[in-house]
């Protein structure tokens, strides 16, 4: 396992990398290996060039590119890895809920809430190696499965599922016999997937923001959501959101 730190400020690097020292000291069986960078940049290029980490720990305010800066292209590039937010105000806490961050720790760090934070993110990690589905997708060449993770949003599309994944390819399916929320029945028992227009459902995961009678995905695509739909969705997603901080 890999985690990243990114912090402008080399006497905070070195203070959170003797903490994660510590915490490897305490618990030598999670074994991990740390990377840590003072430039923002380089860590940019590098999450770019889709070398993910499975934990990030990122100063908010940096030159060049902020923490939420990297944040955003952590998931553009659809990683689902671990994001945990270091700073010295709490002017940016609602940003980090854009991308799902699962701490916001104020500086100076206590041993006891980064401890925890760790202790939250690894338990995320191993539940999703443990949970991990795969969708079936009947297309013409025969059935292909992705997993559930790797789904940005679906569209029903003239009676055909275009299932649209992280990275840009998107898989089609043949036409569909059953209605379209029969053929997303499964994933819509799962807490991350939410169907937000009788041609749309979209992995919570993968949204960026919640606006007027639109999400905004991690694409940058724009999925609408019907007027009929909208304080549910609303609802739905803000308590997915909320849950991440728990």
């Amino acid at each position: 396992m890999k985690i990243i730190i990114c912090d402008d400020n080399t006497e905070d690097l070195r203070n959170i990398e003797k903490l994660l020292a510590q915490y490897q000291a305490k618990y030598p069986d999670r074994e991990f290996e740390v990377e840590k960078f003072s430039d923002s940049s380089g860590l940019f290029r590098r999450i770019a060039e889709r070398e993910p980490a499975d934990i990030y720990i990122l100063d908010m305010l940096m030159p060049k590119h902020t923490g939420i800066d990297l944040g955003n292209q952590i998931r553009k590039c659809g990683c689902e890895s671990i994001i945990i937010y270091l700073t010295s105000s709490d002017d940016y806490a609602l940003d980090a809920y854009g991308v799902h961050a699962i701490r916001y720790l104020l500086k100076p760090i206590r041993e006891e809430s980064f401890f925890e934070a760790l202790d939250y993110g690894l338990s995320l990690l191993h539940r999703k190696s443990e949970t991990e589905s795969v969708y079936l997708v009947k297309t013409k060449d025969g059935l292909v499965q992705t997993s559930y993770s790797e789904i940005e949003y679906i569209e029903n599309a003239n009676r055909k599922l275009e299932v649209h994944l992280i990275g840009g390819s998107i898989l089609k399916s043949i036409f569909i016999r059953k209605s379209f929320e029969e053929e997303i029945d499964r994933l819509a028992e799962e807490k991350n997937f939410l169907q937000v227009h009788k041609s749309f459902v979209v992995n919570l995961d993968h949204v960026r923001q919640l606006g007027a009678g639109t999400m905004t995905m991690v694409s940058g695509r724009q999925i609408p959501v019907s007027k009929a739909k909208a304080a549910n969705v609303k609802r739905e997603y803000l308590l997915f959101v909320s849950g991440k901080y728990r």
